[in-house]
């Protein structure tokens, strides 16, 4: 059963394509692909984040607050009426981010979010995450806003199966045809070629990979999917159609 609650610090890193086969390489001595990745391929991430209707949740976030949270629908590929899909609340107090999420089918989720009515219970629904979404997406009148796509790779550590490493690309964003089942397309939320990859841990980094960063020089950033897509929206205008070439 996939994890339902996560508590763990979160750091990212913006690198370049042959950043990431360099590293991608030194992990492999200590990481393997995880259950979900069917080796070192990339597989399609879909997300629609919620917001209030004058965009607050993003708009706050964005001045790095002590504390911030974000809803998102989440699915893993492309999918279908009743493929299995998150609704999640995700929120970020002094560095340490919280996850909850509920496993739903599609449909269950898209009819929970219109009418705000919890859905009849199943046995693979989490019914403590789901009133805590209700609760939310109530106080917010949170509706659909944004559809956030892209491919990734994940390893978890051998030693230490909550310690994870992701890399995220071809990531683009689209304020229109808001459905997951519509695909991944979008106008670029980064140019190309540029990977994020992200350090997820629970306590603190082991030796090897603190070891790692410093021999390759890499500083971890601070970067929002949603954040990026919101001040590109912000600079560039709906009328924009392409932000990277």
């Amino acid at each position: 059963m996939a994890k339902e609650i996560f508590n763990r610090i979160e750091e990212k890193y913006m690198i370049t394509r042959q950043q990431y086969e360099i590293m991608l390489e030194e992990f492999k001595k200590y990481m393997v692909p995880d259950e979900f990745s069917g080796g070192y391929s990339f597989h399609q991430v879909m997300n629609i984040y919620y917001d209030t209707k004058d965009n607050n949740l993003i708009r706050t976030s964005v001045t790095k607050p002590v504390y911030k949270e974000k809803i998102r629908l989440r699915s893993y590929g492309i999918p279908k009426g009743d493929s299995p899909v998150f609704l999640e609340l995700k929120k970020k107090y002094h560095g340490v981010v919280n996850k909850r999420r509920s496993l739903m089918a599609l449909e269950e989720a898209y009819a929970f979010l219109d009418t705000d009515e919890l859905p009849p219970i199943k046995d693979y629904m989490n019914v403590q995450v789901l009133k805590e979404l209700k609760y939310s997406i109530a106080h917010y009148e949170a509706v659909p806003k944004v559809c956030l796509c892209y491919e990734r790779s994940a390893l978890v550590a051998v030693e230490n199966k909550d310690m994870r490493i992701t890399f995220d690309r071809n990531i683009m964003a689209r304020r229109d045809e808001l459905r997951l089942e519509y695909g991944a397309f979008g106008e670029r939320v980064v140019p190309k070629d540029t990977f994020i990859m992200e350090i997820k841990y629970i306590d603190r980094m082991p030796l090897w990979l603190i070891a790692l960063l410093r021999e390759h020089g890499l500083e971890k950033t601070s970067f929002s999917k949603y954040g990026t897509e919101y001040s590109n929206f912000i600079k560039y205008g709906i009328k924009e159609k392409k932000i990277y070439a």
